[in-house]
């Protein structure tokens, strides 16, 4: 079954070929579009992402599919040293998105054979990571795709390729992290359901002059979290700090010109069965900061060739 019909849904560009259905695998790497304002990132998905997901975003797959015996379907053009397709059982064939020749030019200068285009694809997350990389380019990432430089060192090539590994699984399985321990008000577990409803998660006031206390959320009029760290709003995405997005969009909304509601607590309810989605959410999106900038802040010094 498709996941998206042309008839419905107006520049799928190249997705019918990267999540053709739901059956089949695949991750991206989702960057931020050319000409935005906002900083540059990178973050990955293993589901069709929105453009928004970045601004006006661009997606790098690991893998590409191409439907299995159908001569009219129009079909991505291979590369001149493509590998030979891989069969698959889903009713399309897969090969894989990095080409031999890109390969080839780390390979060989590495002179390390045992690299492989999965290893390429991590090295790559784990280096758009790289502070300093994203400093050093500036410029040029606000108008250009980012280049993929070799570093100098196998051995530093081989630590951005596991941190990127490291760094796709905390981001792609950041709904089963462990919730951090933040302090309550309040018993949950002498809570009802209903006490878990969300309109709109704010920040507690400021004290000292301050605005904003951000080590403290109100969650609603009888939860607020506490003891929050402030290094958790480092980890920005898209724009913004992913604690930031995780407020703003786990909430009640209207739609001021259709007047259709966004109700975060019906996906809560609905589809993944716990009222208490929203607040784990929130908690867990906590762990998967820290735990991003403390890969993060391990990355090996950019040295380049």
């Amino acid at each position: 079954m498709d996941l998206f019909y042309k008839d419905f849904n107006q520049r799928r560009y190249q997705m019918p070929h990267i999540f053709p259905n739901s059956s089949v695998k695949n991750r991206v790497i989702a960057l931020t579009g050319l000409g935005t304002p906002k900083a540059f990132s990178a973050i990955i998905s293993n589901v069709i992402p929105d453009i928004q997901l970045q601004a006006n975003g661009q997606c790098f797959p690991l893998y590409l599919y191409e439907v299995n015996n159908t001569p009219t379907q129009q079909t991505p053009q291979g590369g001149l040293f493509d590998e030979p397709s891989t069969p698959t059982t889903t009713g399309y064939t897969r090969r894989d998105a990095i080409t031999d020749a890109g390969l080839k030019h780390f390979t060989d200068f590495y002179q390390d054979q045992s690299i492989s285009k999965e290893d390429l694809f991590y090295y790559i997350y784990g280096l758009l990571h790289s502070e300093e990389y994203k400093s050093k380019y500036a410029d040029n990432l606000t108008k250009e795709l980012p280049r993929i430089p070799r570093v100098k060192q196998l051995a530093d090539f081989w630590a951005f390729s596991k941190a990127g590994r490291q760094l796709a699984e905390l981001h792609i399985n950041y709904e089963t992290v462990t919730p951090y321990a933040v302090k309550f008000n309040c018993d949950l577990n002498t809570l009802k359901s209903d006490d878990f409803y969300v309109t709109q998660m704010k920040f507690a006031k400021g004290k000292n002059g301050e605005k904003h206390d951000k080590t403290s959320v109100v969650y609603n009029s009888k939860i607020t979290l506490t003891g929050i760290p402030l290094q958790a709003y480092d980890y920005v995405v898209n724009g913004k700090p992913a604690l930031e997005w995780v407020i703003e969009r786990q909430a009640v909304s209207t739609h001021k010109d259709s007047g259709i509601i966004n109700d975060a607590n019906d996906w809560a309810n609905e589809t993944m069965h716990n009222p208490r989605y929203p607040l784990e959410l929130f908690q867990r999106v906590i762990t998967v900061s820290l735990e991003t900038l403390k890969i993060v802040n391990g990355l090996p010094k950019l040295e380049i060739e």
